[in-house]
């Protein structure tokens, strides 16, 4: 199963046994959105709602950290998603928050996932099918989680990094760039901007083309190298909460680089923290 399908793709599989389309759609504060409300409006035939704030660690002040193995566990199979599941992603506005839905499943050791490329405005915008209303609940399934820590970052693994300087992982942001320099503001209130010593800027929407799909591997793999990126130094994917940081990680596999780690916390959780340095310019 590709990272990336396409709508042809997802038309011709739908309504199988063995595929689960979810919504994985999260609005940030200031868009004053509710995703839940538009998913009852519109919404791909037979998907389901995929809460990113539901499936993460209920008990951190953080948002929507990962959960433990046995939560997601747990919610997965009350989802209807076994270990011999195909599970497909997409979100509301095209390729910004699905990406979190397919990491979230890879670290948990589940490989048959996939984003939809271009999400719900390319299926509208081609006259494809939606539906509204809730989704018919599903059958309760039993999913076993194999987790691949290799594929998480916290912030000691990132304090680690910048003390290295150089030498170690790259820590690749996904912000805007005002953002990353510190001279736009975070859409949290009372959260400052800036960015990591020694990180580099790539904005995800950098690897979008206007209809919100994703860039082809050539232009992809181009994009990454003039951010600094190469197949021997490893990449700690970033950005405000850890979502679009997984979108630069589905793109560099997407690109054939070395699969990215995703700092989790990514920079909500580094610029709340007193004792880690920030930089802005």
């Amino acid at each position: 199963m590709d990272h990336l399908v396409s709508t042809d793709w997802l038309a011709a599989e739908l309504g199988k046994p063995d595929l689960a389309v979810f919504d994985a759609t999260k609005y940030l504060p200031n868009e004053n959105k509710d995703g839940k409300a538009l998913f009852m409006q519109a919404h791909l035939p037979g998907a389901r709602l995929f809460d990113i704030d539901l499936v993460a660690d209920q008990d951190s002040s953080l948002p929507h950290m990962v959960p433990t193995a046995a939560r997601f566990e747990r919610l997965l199979g009350a989802m209807g998603v076994s270990n011999a599941t195909r599970v497909v992603f997409y979100d509301q506005k095209g390729l910004a928050s699905a990406a979190r839905g397919w990491w979230l499943m890879r670290l948990f050791g589940h490989h048959q996932t996939a984003v939809l490329d271009g999400g719900l405005p390319k299926w509208v915008a081609e006259g494809r099918p939606t539906e509204s209303g809730e989704s018919p609940a599903p059958q309760p399934a039993t999913f076993a989680a194999d987790l691949q820590a290799e594929l998480l970052r916290g912030i000691g693994d990132v304090k680690r990094i910048v003390r290295q300087g150089g030498g170690g992982a790259l820590i690749l942001d996904a912000r805007a760039k005002g953002r990353f320099d510190g001279t736009a503001p975070e859409p949290r209130p009372g959260l400052p901007s800036g960015h990591m010593p020694g990180a580099a800027n790539l904005p995800y929407t950098e690897l979008l083309n206007p209809d919100q799909t994703m860039k082809d591997p050539a232009a992809l793999h181009a994009i990454f190298a003039a951010a600094g990126v190469t197949a021997e130094r490893p990449v700690v994917a970033s950005c405000g909460t850890g979502v679009t940081a997984c979108i630069l990680a589905l793109g560099l596999l997407r690109a054939g680089f070395p699969e990215a780690a995703v700092y989790d916390g990514s920079w909500t959780e580094w610029a709340s923290r007193p004792e880690t340095p920030k930089v802005q310019s």
